[in-house]
């Protein structure tokens, strides 16, 4: 009997444990419950905010999923060291990583600041490297992994206002596209999730670009599993994503035009006042 792809991918993650981090809201949150319903046997859970993260165990405990939860910071890298070490021991081997914690701080760029500005490398970019290098050095030990990098759209489009969030995500796509070829020889797979605007806890304190739909957390993670059961290494999410990316390969002034008419800066039609660094 021949097996179709869905099939082969929940067998592949039958009897698996998968670590999530930024799991406790919005896309992570998403993903987890998706990987649950899939058929993972553990999911690890880490976030900051320990009483979400209770709530989005409850949920996957509800649905026969064993899980574990680590309210962690990610920029703490002894705490991240000690945590993973323990889990490792108490849990077994992760066999799925998906590095989804993230912050975005939307400014005009002469007008940002410093702190907010490396709160975002620390996490997006710093807080990814860290326990990706913990959980790649044991993954290869096992010569068995799948690491999900979740970047964004604006990975391959940047945006005006987003200047640093953009830096961190293209960063990302180059972090993952080196460490494809890198970990391949071990039998690790590593991905990019390219999700356009989503409707998070996070997206909504932002202004929104003129034209751009917000998808769901749920149908994000739903393109993620999609993808996975297809072994493609970048996966898009949505067609708005597509045709911005095709349309920034053939066409990069035309992209350049339409953020810039698109982004919140332009809808005043004045220069925001600067605000002088002390710095």
């Amino acid at each position: 009997m021949r097996l179709n792809k869905s099939e082969v991918f929940a067998m592949n993650i039958q009897g698996k444990t998968a670590l999530v981090t930024g799991a406790s809201r919005g896309i992570g949150r998403a993903i987890a419950l998706e990987l649950a319903k899939q058929g993972v046997k553990r999911l690890v859970l880490v976030a900051r905010d320990r009483q979400r993260l209770a709530a989005v165990a409850t949920e996957i405990e509800n649905l026969g999923v064993e899980v574990a939860i680590l309210a962690l910071d990610l920029t703490q890298l002894v705490d991240v060291n000690v945590a993973i070490a323990r889990a490792w021991r108490t849990y077994g081997p992760v066999h799925i990583l998906v590095n989804c914690a993230g912050v975005a701080h939307q400014t005009p760029f002469l007008n940002a600041k410093l702190p907010k500005m490396q709160e975002e490398l620390a996490i997006n970019l710093m807080g990814l490297y860290t326990i990706t290098r913990l959980l790649a050095k044991r993954m290869a030990a096992q010569r068995q992994g799948i690491i999900i990098n979740v970047s964004s759209l604006m990975g391959k489009v940047a945006a005006p206002t987003m200047a640093t969030y953009s830096a961190t995500k293209f960063a990302i796509l180059g972090f993952t596209q080196a460490l494809r070829g890198e970990l391949a020889p071990y039998n690790i797979r590593v991905i990019a999730l390219l999700p356009s605007l989503t409707d998070t806890d996070m997206v909504r304190g932002l202004q929104l670009f003129r034209w751009v739909m917000p998808m769901t957390p749920e149908q994000v993670a739903k393109a993620l599993v999609t993808g996975l059961q297809k072994d493609s290494p970048e996966i898009l999410v949505g067609w708005q994503s597509h045709l911005a990316v095709w349309c920034s390969r053939i066409a990069p002034w035309l992209m350049e035009k339409v953020l810039k008419m698109a982004a919140p800066l332009s809808r005043t039609g004045a220069l925001p006042p600067v605000v002088p660094s002390h710095h």
